[in-house]
């Protein structure tokens, strides 16, 4: 009889796993997997994902139970909770003024504000715990032989202080420079002004005294400069006093004086119909140059010499 050992070893492997899930507490681990699957016993199809459906359980009595567990009515001196606002600012209470800083306008980013919130709150906590602590007859001083060594040591929080405090000075001279250079704008604005209005005046006091040289006016108003010159007429005063001032101007005046008055001279030689028909004062021998002597107007007058001619006289001499 002959048997194949290739079937005598797919019988002795369908064996091996056929107990292996057989038994229910025996569970593969990663190496032997490994170990099956480089040896070829896994196979497709041997191995099948089945989805269970997930049981929910409603225990009601159990969660009942958990919160009655967490509802533990305890008294104070067990829990010793303290939800408290800040204390008041005693400084600024005390000078009548109004807090810096409001409760709901602490800014997380600033250290100063955000560590004295915390002060105040721990103030207020502890001046409202002391009265409940003596009450319940919970000791709160330390007695004289007692030692304890804090998270933090007080060479670290004065350190922290002196931080705190150096950075509030920086802030309040930082305020203090922009005010200052605030300051100095306006300042330098107003000094610019106050220059501008200088420059003018002088102009306009040099204007005047040209005027005066020149004859163009005989006030002698902008000698009185230091004075308070009177209020100026309004735009509608001005238009009346024009309208109802006669003649020319002083410039006008001044320009009649120095040039004279030619009267108009456009249009001056413009023909009218009486000057068209008086020929009273029209010459004959005039007109034809009859009779004129030489070299007079209307007459035979000298004419330049050609240029042979000139050229001519030029060899001769």
């Amino acid at each position: 009889m002959i048997i194949d050992s290739s079937t005598m070893e797919s019988e002795d492997e369908e064996s091996l796993l056929g107990q292996e899930s057989e038994d229910e507490n025996s569970e593969l681990s990663d190496s032997e997997l490994q170990e099956a699957f480089a040896k070829g016993w896994l196979k497709p199809g041997m191995n099948v994902l089945v989805d269970k459906t997930k049981k929910h359980v409603n225990n009601v009595e159990g969660l009942k139970q958990c919160l009655a567990g967490f509802r533990k009515d305890l008294p104070w001196a067990e829990r010793l909770d303290m939800t408290n606002l800040p204390a008041e600012d005693v400084i600024y209470k005390a000078e009548g003024k109004k807090p810096a800083v409001k409760i709901g306008d602490v800014n997380p980013d600033d250290d100063f504000q955000r560590e004295m919130f915390f002060y105040r709150q721990a103030q207020a906590t502890v001046l409202d715990a002391l009265p409940l602590l003596s009450k319940h007859g919970i000791p709160t001083k330390r007695p004289d032989d007692y030692f304890a060594e804090m998270a933090k040591s007080d060479q670290q929080m004065q350190k922290i202080r002196k931080k705190l405090i150096s950075k509030q000075l920086i802030l309040e001279k930082s305020e203090k420079a922009k005010k200052l250079r605030e300051q100095r704008k306006f300042g330098k604005k107003v000094q610019v002004e106050v220059i501008q209005k200088r420059h003018k005046e002088k102009r306009d006091m040099m204007t005047s005294v040209k005027k005066f040289q020149k004859g163009m006016t005989d006030k002698l108003d902008f000698l009185d400069g230091d004075q308070k010159k009177p209020r100026e007429p309004s735009q509608a005063q001005n238009k009346v006093a024009k309208d109802n001032k006669k003649g020319p101007n002083a410039k006008r005046k001044y320009k009649d004086q120095r040039f004279g008055f030619g009267g108009k001279k456009k249009g001056k030689k413009w023909n009218t119909k009486e000057s068209h028909n008086d020929v009273s004062g029209f010459r004959a021998k005039v007109a034809n140059a009859k009779g004129a002597k030489k070299g007079a107007k209307g007459g035979k007058q000298n004419k330049r010499p050609g240029k042979s001619v000139r050229k001519k006289t030029k060899s001769r001499s």
